[in-house]
């Protein structure tokens, strides 16, 4: 049975891509409590994209699924799909979610997709199976409930009539044949997608629609403006500036030399190439050794995944009305990102820069869904939490961050690490060897970890991320490209296939001369 889901079935119940907030379990068909739940999804009163509701999966009393799922029997399913359809049209304005009969571990699911909706607000009758006059209430998401909205709430609900996110809006100035189905598909394969079996058999329009990407009527669907971010070659030809600037300042800002590289293209590539260019460049492992103890100090110029959540924050959080890019200056003091406009007013700085600042209002409801669903962002306010975390753990000095009174802008700065290697050594190796007793002439020393020598073992010729991942007996591609591809890749272990596009879905891994004299190295040992 082919799933109409945006992402694979198993993943959504057990909540590795969606939080559980944004999922409903019900046990059986019960229109009532749904038609209200539904209703709250589409309201989307936190701008978190929506949610889900499966029927037919049970769940104990802190909603955590009960597997195997009670399910639905067989004929039921077109019944209920008959109800569903009817007690829709009772939702004012009417709102439709996907629905997608699934067959989970021998059970039936039917599962509804409720994107945010583009008319909100909602308002559904208090019991959609009255026969007497119908109450219409208000409902939105309160954490893992669904709640009448009322007083304040309702006002603020009501306020948000017509003002639907930029990034979910239909792009007018473009046609269907601007999504490219290369990238469409190539995001449904990466994500695990029970629609990329499915994606062959559909037209641009049609998958279009079922990634909610495009919409409208028959005769002049449109694509929407997350559709040409995401699965566009160059978006900068509907949004100007929609690109990432890396500027490396070796005398400083002050300086009159400095090199800049630009990235171009969708969103997750330029995020991604923008990051593996840093991390190639002008990351550098210092290697400290101590007479005095066994254990050597290690810690880098600047740590990488704070890079990494500041770059994708102002991915996610720019304005890409702004002709501003976003901009990462490297200088031998510190690594600053910086993006247009800032935070939302209603965050106070002095908790942002504490790391417990959290937003109500998402500028890019579905751009921050497309990143996590590529495990690039959580999307819960914890990115600044994070850069704090990875610092300290670094040893760097704390990382800073700014804006104005008008919030125009938003800054990121991380300070280099105190013992840093001098910026002499840019770009080029990796890592820095050095003795605490004879601080001289460092000597370059490949730094390898238990996962980078897992790796080393098995990679054997030319092979792809998901061959690798397979022979190592690994799942999670996160941690696969932190712990293992990204490591040997700044030790110089490794190399691309394809290095100028390090995202292409062609791409494979092989040794270098340094990658093969290690592994030959350690199999005499062994």
């Amino acid at each position: 049975m082919s799933s109409k889901l945006p992402i694979n079935l198993e993943d959504l119940l057990r909540q590795k891509k969606v939080e559980g907030d944004r999922i409903e379990y019900k046990a059986g068909w019960n229109p009532d409590p749904i038609m209200r739940t539904l209703c709250a999804f589409a309201n989307d009163f936190e701008n978190l994209g929506g949610g889900y509701i499966v029927i037919g999966q049970d769940c104990n009393e802190s909603g955590v699924p009960i597997f195997p799922p009670v399910g639905l029997p067989d004929d039921q399913l077109d019944r209920i799909q008959r109800e569903l359809s009817g007690f829709c049209n009772q939702i004012q304005p009417p709102y439709f979610p996907m629905l997608s009969v699934e067959l989970f571990e021998g059970r039936n699911l039917i599962v509804l997709w409720v994107p945010g909706g583009q008319n909100r607000p909602y308002k559904v009758p208090r019991s959609v199976t009255a026969t007497r006059k119908k109450e219409y209430r208000y409902y939105i998401r309160r954490y893992a409930s669904t709640i009448e909205a009322r007083g304040d709430d309702e006002r603020e609900l009501i306020s948000l009539t017509a003002r639907v996110p930029f990034d979910d809006r239909y792009n007018q100035a473009a046609g269907i044949k601007d999504l490219s189905r290369r990238l469409m598909e190539e995001f449904l394969r990466e994500v695990d997608s029970g629609l990329a079996d499915e994606a062959a058999k559909l037209t641009t329009a049609e998958l279009g629609r079922q990634m909610n990407i495009a919409g409208g009527p028959d005769e002049a669907i449109l694509p929407k403006n997350d559709g040409l971010l995401f699965f566009n070659e160059q978006p900068e030809r509907f949004f100007p500036t929609t690109q990432i600037d890396v500027v490396w300042f070796p005398e400083g800002t002050g300086g009159d030399r400095f090199e800049e590289k630009t990235f171009t293209g969708p969103l997750d590539h330029i995020a991604r190439d923008s990051l593996s260019y840093i991390q190639t460049n002008y990351l550098k492992q210092t290697v400290i050794k101590h007479p005095d103890r066994a254990e050597a100090e290690r810690f880098w110029n600047f740590p990488f995944a704070a890079i990494e959540e500041a770059v994708i924050n102002a991915v996610y959080h720019r304005s890409y009305e702004i002709r501003e890019p976003i901009e990462v200056r490297i200088t031998p003091e510190d690594l600053v990102v910086l993006s247009f406009p800032g935070p939302d007013r209603s965050i106070k700085m002095e908790d942002l820069r504490a790391g417990k600042a959290v937003s109500r209002r998402y500028r890019n409801r579905r751009i921050g869904e497309f990143l996590k669903e590529l495990d690039l962002t959580e999307g819960r306010s914890t990115g600044i939490s994070k850069i704090l975390k990875v610092m300290n753990q670094n040893g760097s000095p704390a990382p800073e961050f700014e804006s104005d009174d008008d919030r125009s802008y938003f800054l990121i700065r991380l300070p280099v690490h105190a013992k840093a290697v001098p910026e002499e050594s840019y770009p080029g190796d990796m890592t820095t060897e050095t003795s605490e007793k004879t601080p001289t002439a460092p000597q370059v020393t490949p730094q390898v970890t238990p996962q980078v020598a897992q790796l080393l073992r098995v990679l054997d010729g030319e092979m792809d991320r998901e061959s690798l991942q397979a022979a190592l007996g690994l799942s999670a591609r996160k941690n696969f490209r932190i712990l293992y591809i990204n490591p040997a890749l700044q030790e110089g272990l490794i190399e691309r296939t394809i290095p100028k596009k390090p995202t292409s879905s062609l791409q494979k891994y092989r040794l270098t001369d340094r990658g093969r004299k290690l592994a030959a190295d350690a199999g005499k040992k062994e």
